[in-house]
Formats: structure tokens, C-alpha cells, sequence
């Protein structure tokens, strides 16, 4: 297994204080804005974004964390059950403005499944996707995110590794990881 750093502590501060200014433009105080995060690894960069964001605009920031497991079209196809993740969404989307949140955009699969789970807590007036990194060249489904960290170019035998200190890292940093072939 190789690994190759993307985006290191630094660059990848820089990159995320960039979403979030690019969020506030299009999003300005977030009064009428709401932030979900996908679980489970989108909820961590949500968090990230949000405490950010509530510090940029001096006031709160609505979060809420939506799991698209049973939304999912593969749910029934795989081998192991899958274990669902908390959903916590503490306020209607109806008429709101709302960002998706991931840490990675490979197929379009999970936000597909992610926005059918939203529309349980009403009809949001726009929908759009924030990511950290865009996997290019790899969707099945025609999604593509309206913010992006990075577009990186990979191919089937390539995975991305997001480690943030959310998650327990000692340091923010992405990597792309060259899977062995057997």
C-alpha cells in the first residue's frame, strides 16, 4: 500500500477556511441556511465547518447529522448488514437553504440516498453539496458538488483517507492510498 499526501495541516486549514467563505457568500449570516452532514465521516468536516462558520458570522450555525444508509440503493445487495448511524436533524428543512456536507465525492451514491433521507424533515427551498475532495472521473450518478476543497483524478485501485482531529488525528491531512493488487 502506497501513500501519497493531497492536502497537509496547513493547506488543508486554508482550504476548509476557504469553503467557508465561499459558504458565507452565497449563505451570508445562515439565518435561512441549514448545514447537514453525512454520515459517517461528513459529520466530523460539518462540525468543522459549522464552529468556523458561528465564529465568521457571530451567531449560531444550524447542524444536523443525516444518515442515508437505509436510503441507500445497494442497501440489500450486500453480503454483511450494514449498521446504521445517528440521524439528528433538530429543525425542518421545509423553505430552508440547505448544504450537504462530505469529506468525499466518489460515485454520487451516498448524497442521492442522503437527500431522499432529507426530505423526511420537509422540502428544502435549494439543495447543495459541499466536499472536501472531488473524486474525478468516478461518478455512476450525474451529482456534482457545488463546492470542492480539491478535485483530484484517480482511478479504481485508488481510495482517499481523510484524517481529521475531529475524528481523533493528531493533525488534519488527506491522503490518496494506492490499494495493492493481488
Amino acid at each position: 500500500m502506497q501513500k501519497r499526501l493531497i492536502l497537509g495541516p496547513q493547506l488543508l486549514d486554508l482550504t476548509i477556511n476557504r469553503l467557508c467563505q465561499q459558504l458565507i457568500e452565497n449563505h451570508g449570516d445562515f439565518s435561512d441556511s441549514v448545514i447537514l452532514g453525512l454520515q459517517p465521516k461528513g459529520i466530523y468536516l460539518a462540525e468543522n465547518i459549522q464552529k468556523r462558520l458561528e465564529s465568521y458570522v457571530g451567531q449560531s450555525v444550524p447542524l444536523g447529522y443525516i444518515d442515508p444508509t437505509f436510503h441507500r440503493d445497494d442497501f440489500r445487495r450486500r453480503d454483511v448488514p450494514v449498521t446504521p448511524n445517528a440521524t439528528k436533524v433538530p429543525f425542518l428543512v421545509e423553505d430552508k437553504k440547505v448544504v450537504l456536507i462530505d469529506d468525499v465525492l466518489f460515485t454520487g451514491r451516498t448524497v442521492r440516498a442522503a437527500m431522499d433521507a432529507m426530505i423526511a424533515f420537509g422540502r428544502p427551498r435549494k439543495v447543495e453539496l459541499l466536499t472536501l475532495i472531488n473524486r474525478k472521473y468516478s461518478r455512476d450518478i450525474p451529482v456534482e458538488p457545488n463546492y470542492i476543497g480539491k478535485n483530484v483524478n484517480t482511478i479504481e485501485n485508488q481510495r482517499i483517507l481523510v484524517e481529521l482531529v475531529e475524528q481523533g488525528f493528531k493533525k488534519n491531512t488527506i491522503w490518496l492510498i494506492n490499494k495493492e493488487e493481488n
